[in-house]
């Protein structure tokens, strides 16, 4: 470290040196930062937000672990961020008061693997500070391993080549320095550089990673944090310049190729994660056994008081869904196809290399006058969008409402000077009306309340017919078909006097529960009831990703018995939708 030495002089009264002595003193500005509070944690947080935010397209381009479903920026930066938006909120002094609220955040705000593994990490710093006013080098080293252990302890099968690496290695490395020096800056620095090494090292141990070229996008986003909070630390509240030699472009590349991968690699298709209001004191363990061979990936977090919260790729989501409700009540849940996640990943790397090849040289795309876009989640239900002339799909719904960008993003990805979207849900067409005050296209809602609705307009679109003519026909169509849904109940109530326990399975006709109990059949009868007395006989049933056919079958034919004596019809699609066991169409 570099040192400036300084003479002092004593003198007598009359001026003349009398002695003297020289000191070795740090200059100011290589004096290390020795401590943090809870004003200073904020702003840690803050800017390793910040610096996430700003790089989650880079993140996002380097993941292919466990699967290439390309959301690991978007979910950390999800993550992290609401931990900011809550500190900008919190006036404090208290470092573990701060680092209590940045954790709490996270952990309701956690998205995918990466944001759990996130939030795990903070939540074991937090609970190193618990009490503590101020740390310096020495608490804030012990800080970062306890955070780690905290996230090891919750992921079921550790990985080597993850940001689980990325984090131990610095956190360890980061207590050794503590002990050369007890400066927290010192010790971030540390921690810092050896992140740096551990993330480039990643492309070797992970034979995934190594496959695709690129480090690890979950250990990317960790030393970004760190990185950012080492600037923080020295009073810069800005995102540092990448410089990392993991993007060295002799050594890797700058984003994942995902055509390296074939979906038969995916051995289970649904990334399912849910948050639970914990009920009871009833251990966990048996819960994690059960998710764990039904799938894998898994990360369950349990604080044994309030949260549970669960991460894992199963072919069963609507079984672990059942098996989580025991814990308590759902607070949010989302189920993704990663296959469909995987080809669409394909198909838009294609696009991005076509596109860069011909941009010079290929004349203006020309816009075609109508264009679609739906929402709708499950590879079946979106397979039966896309044949009938829908553009673009954004993957949402019941769980997973898609923003305003969303919609607009899909709008403009478009060629079209007309573009209809189908919201197939009633609280998404709020926000598909927003979007068209953002674009200069004519965007049109047609508010489908449900997919089956969605459907029906779809097929009513006529390319030859006038804008306005369309905007009628579809509209009016809606009308034309009820929607029925089969799921579960998320937790005990009591609605239109019926008793419902938590795990029944749930009948709604347009909406409206008009059947439960712990057996589908006769919760499927009164549907096929309802149907007939609402003079609906004709019916498609789309089974869900947690159905088979045989059993798509056995509800067809409840139906069957009730609609074609009235001179109806039933038939039976795939449709792959999580959280419901059926959506069903009733003409």
């Amino acid at each position: 470290m570099p040192k400036k030495k300084i003479r002092i002089e004593y003198r007598g009264g009359d001026g003349s040196p009398k002695s003297s002595m020289e000191i070795v003193m740090e200059s100011k500005k290589d004096q290390k930062r020795k401590s943090i509070n809870g004003a200073d944690y904020k702003r840690l947080i803050i800017n390793a937000a910040e610096a996430i935010k700003k790089n989650e397209r880079e993140i996002n381009d380097l993941n292919v672990f466990p699967v290439p479903d390309g959301d690991t920026g978007s979910n950390m930066s999800m993550t992290i961020s609401s931990a900011a938006d809550d500190l900008r909120k919190l006036e404090t002094e208290e470092l573990g008061e701060a680092a209590n609220k940045a954790a709490s955040s996270m952990l309701r705000g956690a998205r995918g693997n990466s944001g759990v593994i996130l939030s795990l990490l903070f939540r074991g710093i937090s609970k190193s500070l618990i009490g503590i006013k101020e740390a310096d080098g020495k608490a804030w080293a012990k800080a970062l391993k306890e955070g780690v252990q905290s996230a090891y302890k919750a992921v079921d099968k550790p990985a080597e080549g993850t940001i689980l690496t990325v984090a131990r290695r610095s956190a360890e490395v980061a207590e050794m320095a503590a002990e050369e020096n007890n400066s927290i800056e010192y010790v971030q620095e540390a921690a810092v550089r050896e992140a740096e090494s551990a993330l480039d090292e990643t492309i070797e141990q992970n034979p995934v990673l190594k496959k695709a070229g690129v480090v690890d996008a979950g250990g990317k986003g960790w030393l970004l944090a760190l990185k950012s909070m080492l600037s923080s630390l020295r009073g810069k509240d800005e995102t540092p310049a990448e410089e990392d030699s993991a993007y060295r472009e002799s050594v890797v590349r700058e984003s994942a190729k995902f055509d390296d991968f074939d979906t038969s690699e995916i051995t289970f298709t649904y990334c399912t994660e849910c948050i639970i209001d914990r009920k009871g004191t009833e251990p966990s363990d048996g819960l994690r056994s059960a998710l764990s061979a039904m799938g894998d990936s898994l990360v369950l977090v349990d604080d044994e008081e309030t949260t549970i919260k669960i991460h894992v790729h199963t072919n069963e989501p609507l079984a672990a869904l059942e098996l989580a409700s025991a814990f308590g009540d759902f607070v949010n849940v989302k189920v993704e196809n990663m296959r469909i996640q995987h080809t669409s990943k394909i198909t838009e790397q294609e696009g991005t290399a076509a596109t860069a090849a011909k941009e010079e040289s290929a004349p203006a795309v020309e816009l075609k006058k109508y264009g679609m876009v739906s929402v709708c989640t499950g590879d079946g239900i979106s397979g039966i969008f896309t044949e009938l002339g829908c553009d673009a799909i954004i993957s949402g719904g019941q769980t997973m409402n898609p923003s305003t960008e969303d919609i607009l993003k899909a709008v403009e990805s478009v060629p079209a000077e007309v573009v209809f979207v189908f919201p197939n849900n009633k609280n998404i067409i709020l926000a598909a009306e927003q979007a068209a005050a953002l674009t200069e296209k004519k965007l049109i809602v047609i508010p489908s309340k449900s997919v089956p609705g969605g459907i029906m307009a779809m097929v009513q679109f006529n390319p030859e017919e006038e804008t306005e003519e369309n905007r009628e026909v579809m509209t009016a169509a809606l009308d034309t078909v009820d929607s029925m849904e089969v799921t579960y109940a998320a937790r005990d109530s009591s609605f239109d006097d019926m008793e419902i326990k938590e795990g029944d399975y749930m009948g709604m006709y347009e909406r409206k529960i008009v059947s439960c109990g712990d057996s589908i059949a006769p919760v499927l009868q009164a549907l096929a009831d309802k149907a007939v007395e609402n003079g609906r006989v004709y019916i498609n049933i789309y089974y869900g990703g947690g159905i088979d056919e045989a059993a798509a079958e056995s509800a067809a034919e409840i139906f069957r018995k009730k609609v074609e004596p009235a001179g109806g019809s039933v038939d039976i699609t795939y449709g792959g939708q999580p959280i419901y066991y059926y959506l069903i169409s009733a003409e």
